[in-house]
């Protein structure tokens, strides 16, 4: 019956691997690279806490990667270079 499972993708979807997340300049960047076709799209969230309130800004870029682990590299790297070029004025 797991044959069977497996060819026809049953038993359910595999959970979704926990983001991973860098702290910068006090904000918190989370990559979130989209699978696509044989590649991943670069895409993540900068966060950051002002007055007990959380402000989340998501960005998604049109670089693909081959590599899973290098476009989480990459995601930060954009996300850090975001920061650098709008600081908080990301959230208006």
């Amino acid at each position: 019956m797991s044959f069977l499972k497996k060819l026809f993708g049953g038993g359910g979807a595999k959970p979704a691997a926990p983001a991973s997340t860098e702290e910068y300049k006090g904000y918190t960047i989370t990559a979130h690279p989209v699978a696509q076709g044989g590649s991943h799209r670069v895409a993540g969230t900068i966060s950051k806490t002002v007055d007990g309130a959380t402000r989340e800004k998501r960005f998604d870029r049109s670089d693909t990667i081959s590599s899973h682990d290098e476009a989480v590299a990459m995601c930060f790297q954009k996300g850090r270079l975001i920061i650098d070029q709008s600081g908080d004025r990301l959230f208006d």
